[in-house]
């Protein structure tokens, strides 16, 4: 028996997170090895995760595997992983929009898609909650089409600039609970304060943070900081999904949870993400979409908070800790109802190293 295992891999940032990329096909089929595989991989179980490629930090221990799809419109399959930094857990459930970024960049990297010259369309289908999403790649020709790092699109959270990866998401309304409002209401109360359960990318409990006597533009750091508070917001997060249909949610990362503000930057909405034990540095784009939906959604707790741009409702600007994000929603209201076609999201992503990441021979052979 070899005294490690040897699995290729590209370590990649997608968007303003990071961690490997994976062809499936060379992973464990059986979810619970696949855990363990991982995270050992990642160096799950210490906070510094000092014997992986983790940063200790839940937007460094993120885990993408991709590979040919057998859906008719997909061209790969994106199954996402979100390993836990300190305890020694993997959750399969969600899926993350940041890393997404990457999945277009790493199928042609790994042959699945074939680069064109100009642009290539990536068509992406998630595993985890069955959304629909072209990633359009830049591929200029140089000699032979193959993917370009480099450009001028800037994104907060991330130093410098990149070349711009547009994410079109498509059917991501209900993603979990095949309901815009799983449980029939705009809003609700959970233990007497206002909260809207919306599923639009991602299932998620969103609250105003005056009703939490929060200002919402908080940094990421100072609402951590406040573990009253964060105590009192899991407690409804797991009302929460059970009222969603989504079980006991105790060890699972969804339903997320955002806190929402009026705007103080220009923006259309201020908003605090989190993962949900922990604020997001900066926000995630399925989190951005499903806060841009309930923003743009009659009755919910965000009406009143937001200041749209009448001329262009759809395109909303969502203040967060580092910056701001930009959802380009298609969408329309009609007797109240609102109705989301797609929603466009400009990321970037690098490709950071390619290799083979080692496993002990223990963890699997």
């Amino acid at each position: 028996m070899s005294a490690q295992v040897a699995i290729p891999c590209l370590l990649m940032r997608g968007g303003t997170s990071k961690g490997p990329y994976f062809n499936r096909h060379h992973l464990p089929e059986d979810l619970d090895q696949l855990a363990k595989v991982l995270i050992a991989a990642v160096g799950s179980g210490h906070a510094l995760n000092i014997d992986g490629i983790g940063g200790g930090a839940a937007v460094t221990t993120k885990v993408v595997m991709v590979s040919p799809s057998q859906d008719e419109w997909a061209d790969v399959d994106y199954f996402f992983a979100q390993v836990n930094v300190v305890e020694q857990r993997v959750d399969f459930s969600p899926t993350c929009g940041n890393m997404l970024a990457g999945v277009g960049p790493a199928a042609i990297s790994m042959g699945m898609v074939t680069a064109k010259p100009g642009v290539t369309e990536v068509k992406i289908r998630s595993v985890n909650t069955g959304a629909l999403v072209e990633a359009i790649v830049q591929t200029p020709k140089l000699p032979v089409p193959s993917v370009e790092y480099s450009g001028t699109a800037r994104i907060d959270g991330v130093p410098g600039t990149a070349a711009p990866i547009l994410l079109k998401f498509m059917g991501v309304v209900g993603s979990k609970t095949g309901a815009l409002f799983p449980t029939g209401n705009a809003k609700e109360q959970i233990n007497e304060v206002d909260v809207t359960l919306i599923d639009v990318a991602v299932p998620m409990m969103i609250v105003r943070a005056q009703d939490l006597g929060l200002s919402g533009h908080e940094t990421a750091a100072e609402i951590d900081a406040m573990t009253e508070l964060t105590a009192r917001m899991e407690a409804m997060r797991i009302e929460a999904g059970q009222r969603m249909g989504l079980g006991d949610v105790t060890e699972k990362v969804v339903p997320k949870m955002a806190i929402v503000a009026s705007p103080a930057n220009g923006g259309n909405i201020a908003a605090r993400y989190f993962m949900p034990w922990s604020c997001h540095p900066s926000m995630a784009v399925t989190g951005g979409i499903c806060i841009a939906s309930c923003t743009l959604a009659p009755g919910t707790v965000a009406e009143g908070l937001e200041s749209l741009n009448a001329e262009n409702p759809g395109h909303v600007v969502i203040e967060h800790p580092m910056g701001q994000m930009d959802v380009i929603a298609d969408y329309s209201v009609t007797e109240g109802v609102f109705e989301l076609n797609s929603a466009g999201i400009l990321r970037t992503a690098r490709l950071l190293m390619r290799g083979e990441i080692m496993i002990p021979a223990a963890v699997w052979e």
